[in-house]
């Protein structure tokens, strides 16, 4: 038997570690060894993403999380060679709604979940700046933006009340409407959003240009609340607290 070039042991070895229930090791090396690679290129792998998401996790239990993780390093090709990004992978992973995981076995709600706890991380480590503050008194004046550091997020399942004692079949009729923000400690906080307030600053994205007075005069619009006195000094409250959180600032 020929002589297997460096790249052909390598590819060898690379098609077991991430599929050894289909795939020897290569012919060259001991068996005991590269099972040893094996385990400890999955155990690395797991527990490396399964900080990020500690609720997931819990609902999938061992043996199922570990069917996951095998999934994802069989399946998947990431883009990055980052540690801190393989979460962020894995995510995208399950978004891309592989063949594998088609079979009904898996909680309906797991891609969203898996957004869910990711975004903490992603904000921890963004290196985004906080918007500075100016004078609260120009917010109808000026054209605003959201913050890097502040993310409306609506999802199809209720996923912060997610958990072991709390997995529904069916998805809610009205969405759940959140807001994630990192403080200028550096701590996530959570917040539900009113359908107001997610539509409003979605609008703070969508036409970047408009002032503070434009964006809630659109609302109103949109709501059929053209001319409310009441409407528009709800909105100018509402966006006046989310200037304060630094949710919404200045261009």
């Amino acid at each position: 038997m020929a002589k297997r070039s460096l790249h052909e042991q390598q590819n060898s070895m690379g098609l077991y570690l991430r599929d050894p229930d289909h795939c020897a090791p290569p012919p060259e090396m001991d068996p005991a060894r590269a099972r040893v690679y094996r385990d400890l290129v999955f155990a690395n792998l797991s527990s490396l993403i399964s900080g990020t998401f500690p609720v997931l996790v819990n609902i999938l239990g061992d043996q199922q999380w570990r069917a996951l993780v095998r999934l994802f390093l069989r399946d998947y090709r990431a883009h990055t060679p980052k540690f801190g990004e393989i979460a962020e992978e894995f995510v995208e992973f399950l978004a891309s709604e592989p063949a594998a995981l088609a079979d009904g076995s898996w909680p309906p709600f797991m891609v969203e979940l898996a957004h869910y706890e990711w975004v903490e991380m992603a904000l921890q480590q963004s290196v985004a700046e906080p918007l500075p503050l100016g004078d609260s008194a120009s917010l109808l004046d000026r054209p605003l933006q959201v913050s890097p550091l502040a993310w409306p997020l609506a999802y199809a399942w209720p996923v912060q009340l997610l958990g072991r004692d709390f997995q529904p079949d069916v998805a809610p009729d009205q969405p759940t409407l959140l807001l994630v923000r990192r403080d200028l400690d550096f701590s996530v906080k959570f917040s539900g959003l009113s359908p107001l307030a997610f539509r409003l600053l979605q609008r703070i994205d969508e036409f970047p240009g408009l002032t503070g007075r434009g964006q809630l005069q659109g609302v109103a619009v949109e709501a059929g609340m053209t001319g409310s006195a009441e409407f528009f000094d709800n909105g100018l409250a509402l966006l006046r607290q989310l200037y304060e959180q630094r949710v919404v600032g200045f261009t």
